[in-house]
């Protein structure tokens, strides 16, 4: 689709977003997901499939919690993903339901 300018010229196409599409999935990884470079995983999986959210270290220490919003497709991909973790990882189980958008993320971070 072609828009038009203020003054009637053309603009480059953009892509239509239709935030409808978007989904979040709120996950949990239990085994040995952590001092395993798991959440550096996550960020680099989540920037190779251009998802938003971050990725953290529950205070259990067998934990991560993955917060993720992307179309649901690409997400269904991130969670494979989640599932297989780094070659040090052992993921036992990745729990996840599925959440309505907020748009509150920019990027995919591991947090501290």
């Amino acid at each position: 689709m072609i828009g038009f300018g203020e003054n009637g010229d053309t603009e480059e196409p953009r892509p239509i977003v239709d935030p409808r599409r978007r989904r979040r999935v709120v996950a949990k990884a239990v085994g040995r997901v952590q001092g395993v470079s798991y959440r550096a995983f996550c960020v680099y999986e989540a920037q190779r499939l251009q998802v938003d959210g971050y990725a953290r270290n529950l205070p259990d220490g067998r934990s991560v919690e993955v917060q993720a919003e992307a179309d649901e497709p690409t997400l269904r991909s991130f969670i494979a993903r989640l599932r297989e973790g780094p070659p040090l990882a052992m993921v036992h189980n990745l729990e996840y339901r599925w959440e309505e958008p907020t748009g509150e993320f920019a990027g995919f971070e591991a947090v501290i």
